[in-house]
C-alpha cells in the first residue's frame, strides 16, 4: 500500500485557527468577539522554523534562512537554498 506524501508549501507554521479578537479601546484579548467593549479582529500569526519569531507575515525572512541562500534569480532577485526553484539562478558570491 502506497502512502501518500505532502510538500511543505511554506517554512512558516501556521498558528491555531481559532479567530482571536482584541479590544481596541482597552486592549483586552478573547476569543469570543462579544465580550469587548470594541472589539477588532488579531491578525493571523505565523511562527518561523528556523528562529522561532511569530509573524504576521507567512513570508517572513529570517537571518539564519537567509543564511542558507546559495542562489537567486537573475531575473526578480528571489533567493533559494536550490537553484531548480529559479528562473534563472546565480550563485550568491
Amino acid at each position: 500500500m502506497a502512502t501518500k506524501t505532502t510538500a511543505k508549501k511554506s517554512s512558516a507554521k501556521k498558528a491555531p485557527t481559532k479567530k482571536v479578537y482584541t479590544c481596541k479601546t482597552c486592549g483586552k484579548t478573547t476569543t469570543e468577539k462579544k465580550h469587548l467593549c470594541n472589539p477588532g479582529k488579531v491578525p493571523e500569526l505565523y511562527t518561523c522554523e528556523f528562529c522561532g519569531i511569530t509573524a504576521t507575515n507567512p513570508a517572513h525572512i529570517c537571518m539564519p534562512k537567509l543564511s542558507k541562500a546559495k542562489f537567486y534569480c537573475d531575473t526578480c532577485g528571489r533567493v533559494s537554498v536550490t537553484k531548480l526553484l529559479l528562473c534563472k539562478p546565480k550563485v550568491i558570491k
